[in-house]
C-alpha cells in the first residue's frame, strides 16, 4: 500500500536541531539487533529499521497506517556502548523511542538511541553526521503506536 502523498525520506543531520527531526522520524521504528552494526574501521554505525510513517499517520485517526524500511548511518563514530540490550543477539527486536545528543567539547558528544524497555545504544561521536534514507515502498499496518499514558 503506497499512500497517495508518500514521498520517500532522505535526510541528513549535522547538528542537534537536525537530530531532533531524525528523532521524530525514527520514533517507534523497530529493528532487529542483527540489522545494526558498528564498523570501527569506517567509524560508522549502521541500522535498518521498519519505521512508522508518521508524516502520514499523524493526519488520520484510523488506519490503515504505513511502515517503511529505512536505513541510517551515523558517521564519525569512535565507540559504541549499549545498556539493557545485547547487540550480539541478532534476533532481539528493539523499538526506538528517541534519538538525542549529549554534547561534549568542540562538537564531540554522544548520540543516544533510547529504546523501549529502558535500553539504550550510545554512539560516541566526533560530530553529528547522520544520513537516513527510506529503502522500500511503504506497506499497510492497522495499528498506530499509542503514546497515551496509562492511568
Amino acid at each position: 500500500m503506497k499512500p497517495k502523498t508518500y514521498t520517500p525520506l532522505a535526510l541528513m543531520a549535522a547538528d542537534e536541531e537536525d537530530l531532533e527531526v531524525v528523532s521524530a522520524v525514527l520514533q517507534d521504528a523497530v529493528a532487529k539487533t542483527g540489522e545494526m552494526a558498528f564498523l570501527p574501521r569506517a567509524r560508522r554505525f549502521v541500522l535498518v529499521a521498519n519505521r512508522f510513517v508518521w508524516e502520514e499517520g499523524v493526519r488520520k485517526s484510523r488506519g490503515p497506517f504505513a511502515r517503511v524500511r529505512t536505513g541510517a548511518h551515523f558517521d564519525d563514530v569512535v565507540r559504541v556502548r549499549s545498556k539493557n540490550v545485547d547487540l550480539s543477539s541478532k534476533d532481539a527486536v528493539v523499538s526506538i523511542l528517541a534519538v538525542r545528543f549529549e554534547a561534549g567539547e568542540d562538537g564531540t558528544g554522544t548520540i543516544i538511541l533510547n529504546l523501549a524497555g529502558g535500553g539504550a545504544i550510545a554512539l560516541d561521536v566526533e560530530a553529528i553526521n547522520l544520513t537516513l534514507e527510506d529503502l522500500s515502498d511503504p506497506w499497510a499496518t492497522r495499528s498506530r503506536p499509542n503514546h497515551e499514558e496509562a492511568p
